[in-house]
């Protein structure tokens, strides 16, 4: 009886990751850490299993339960795969917030899980880089994180044709919407709602929503209107409200530091999550064929009180995920030949060279600081540099026993296909 062959796919909305693929995934997660570092943002991590109550205190049983992966462990705790940073970033504060020194600017590049429908752009296990400053009550902190995304993205290659950076304000939008309504701010989050979803649903959905929730058409066509408005003509309707005021302070030092052309004023932008209570922005990719929003964030006060009474230290920040930041640099081409530039050589091996002689060579090369390996196998000289070729070494070291004794080896290139004659003790040279 043959044994069930068993299947060679990942996990349905997992990955694989192949040598290539890491190789892209660390240049990427390389060139974050190094802008972010740059920026005065350090690191940090959490588990990867956080009770379940986290979540349904965030989100709603409902959805905490269909959207995590989650079981009782033997002691009988419900505890969950981690489907995102921001509840346990809020933990890990609210543990030591008596003694973190504010304001914090953190950031984490974990790995998450979520139960949900893989699509374009959205898998179930993928990576997210969060950014966060808490202990900032003002714009600057908002102007802080959004100021971060941006250069972020240009630390990759991209220019203000690629993406923009669309800027709305929740304390805004719920005074509007009150103004305009006449209601309280109960019904406004109930007309966010909607419009949180307005691009998602064809506009007679839309209409009939907002209809169903008491409004007219005339104040239908009201909020029609604040959708091609700039900030200094929406925020006039309502200028005494806080969140105009944090909106006209945001995009006015934006324009001063010359960040305006990466952003725009979008009444649109909602970011549905109720936590959300200040400036929230979403950030675009503006090439035609994939025209979506590829993250986003904003300000929520509150969270940390989650874990702490009287706790009051706000928050603001933004998650990036891995999948939609390589469709983004493959898309606008902004990813390098990754495969060239290092230098990287290959010892071959010949019947009549002791191996420790070949093992001398690749030492002498590492401890200078060159990536190297000896061919391991017994294949003729010709497979050694097919193998070299395919695994995209720069350069091969041929060492006979005649080259052995006259202390001279050959090296070839294989990108230009030169080959020059070194000897033994100027190896480190010739590759520094």
């Amino acid at each position: 009886m043959c044994a069930q062959i068993l299947s060679t796919q990942p996990y349905k909305g997992t990955r694989d990751f192949y040598p290539d693929d890491m190789r892209l995934r660390n240049w990427f997660f390389g060139k974050i850490r190094q802008t972010l570092e740059r920026a005065a943002y350090e690191e940090y991590n959490g588990p990867m299993l956080e009770s379940l109550d986290i979540y349904i205190a965030k989100s709603g049983e409902e959805i905490a339960n269909k959207q995590t992966y989650n079981f009782a462990d033997r002691g009988g705790r419900m505890v969950a795969i981690r489907p995102e940073m921001t509840p346990s970033v809020a933990r890990i504060v609210a543990a030591k917030m008596g003694e973190l020194n504010y304001p914090l600017k953190w950031f984490s590049i974990p790995n998450m899980y979520r139960y949900e429908r893989p699509q374009h752009g959205r898998l179930r296990e993928f990576w997210q880089l969060n950014v966060d400053i808490f202990g900032c009550d003002t714009y600057e902190a908002d102007l802080d994180v959004i100021e971060s995304a941006i250069s972020l993205l240009l630390a990759f290659g991209a220019d203000e044709t690629m993406f923009r950076v669309h800027i709305n304000n929740r304390r805004f939008f719920n005074d509007v919407i009150a103004a305009i309504c006449q209601s309280d701010a109960e019904h406004a989050r109930a007309v966010s709602k909607v419009i949180d979803r307005k691009d998602k649903v064809d506009r007679e959905s839309y209409e009939k929503d907002l209809r169903e929730l008491g409004l007219s058409d005339a104040q239908i066509a009201q909020i029609d209107g604040l959708y091609t408005m700039d900030v200094k003509s929406a925020t006039a309707l309502c200028p005494d409200s806080l969140g105009s005021k944090e909106l006209v302070s945001l995009f006015e030092m934006l324009e001063k530091t010359g960040l305006d052309k990466y952003c725009v004023f979008d009444f649109g932008i909602i970011r549905g999550l109720d936590y959300y209570t200040g400036t929230v922005f979403e950030v675009f990719d503006e090439a035609p064929e994939n025209n979506r929003a590829m993250f986003g964030g904003g300000r929520y006060d509150n969270l940390v009180g989650m874990f702490a009474k009287n706790a009051k230290i706000s928050g603001v920040g933004y998650g990036m995920g891995d999948v939609t930041l390589e469709s983004f640099l493959l898309t606008h081409k902004l990813v390098p030949d990754l495969n060239r530039g290092e230098t990287k050589v290959l010892v071959t091996r010949f019947e009549d060279v002791p191996y420790e002689k070949y093992l001398e060579v690749v030492n002498t090369l590492r401890e200078s600081g060159v990536t190297a390996s000896i061919y391991v196998g017994t294949k003729k000289f010709g497979k050694q540099i097919d193998y070299a070729a395919k695994g995209h070494y720069s350069h091969v070291l041929i060492m006979g026993a005649s080259e052995l004794e006259s202390g001279i080896v050959k090296i070839k290139n294989l990108e230009s296909r030169e080959e020059s004659e070194v000897a033994l003790d100027a190896l480190s040279e010739y590759f520094n």
